[in-house]
């Protein structure tokens, strides 16, 4: 498949090329942080990035297309997940993790506009769901290896258990204007860890009664 045919940000280039990459990535992050996705320009990303403009338009074709790049990026440079030696630990450690990305000052307004952007383009959404497809991947061995150890039931979904501990984090970033901190981070890697251990991420479980 050559590259005018293959879908926007699909090719992993070396040399001179990924040196280009990184730079528009970057212009792109940066522009998205500072504005969001609805004034997202290529031929802006291109000046800010000292790139041609005809090497932007041709490769990424679309800001939608910059934003599943730039997001195929993040997950690749993912950190790795943690082995504390208990289901408690890791997700505390994978809380903080999302903490640190939400709060932090670039990278919080970048995920607003991200965010944006797959509520309204097909690109961007699908995009979205492999970042976090890739982020659950990395972290699911934590929830695995706690089912070996029997800290959990047999059965726990991992990534339910995963989308537990960031869902209320996210909520915070981007519905109720709570502040992401410590204890927020810490109450939503309890109650994940808590839930898990009464088995409600079982797949196919009837809840546990009150």
């Amino acid at each position: 498949m050559n590259q005018d045919t293959a879908n926007p940000g699909s090719i992993r280039p070396g040399g001179r090329t990924a040196r280009v990459r990184d730079a528009v990535l970057r212009a792109a992050g940066d522009l998205l942080a500072e504005r969001g996705f609805a004034t997202l320009d290529l031929a802006e990303v291109a000046a800010r990035a000292e790139v041609g403009k005809t090497t932007v338009y041709r490769r990424w074709r679309t800001p939608a297309g910059l934003v599943a790049d730039l997001l195929a990026e993040m997950a690749e440079t993912s950190l790795p997940h943690s082995d504390t030696g208990s289901l408690r630990g890791d997700l505390l450690d994978n809380a903080r993790l999302v903490g640190k990305t939400l709060t932090d000052t670039r990278q919080g307004r970048l995920f607003r506009a991200v965010i944006a952007a797959a509520t309204s383009e097909d690109t961007a959404a699908a995009a979205l769901r492999g970042f976090y497809d890739t982020r659950l991947a990395e972290w699911s061995p934590c929830v695995e290896a706690a089912i070996a150890r029997g800290e959990v039931p047999a059965g726990t979904d991992p990534r339910a258990v995963l989308s537990a501990v960031s869902a209320p984090l996210y909520y915070r970033l981007l519905v109720s204007g709570d502040p992401v901190d410590e204890a927020a981070i810490a109450a939503a890697a309890r109650a994940a860890a808590l839930a898990a251990e009464q088995g409600v991420f079982v797949s196919g479980a009837t809840p546990p009664s009150a």
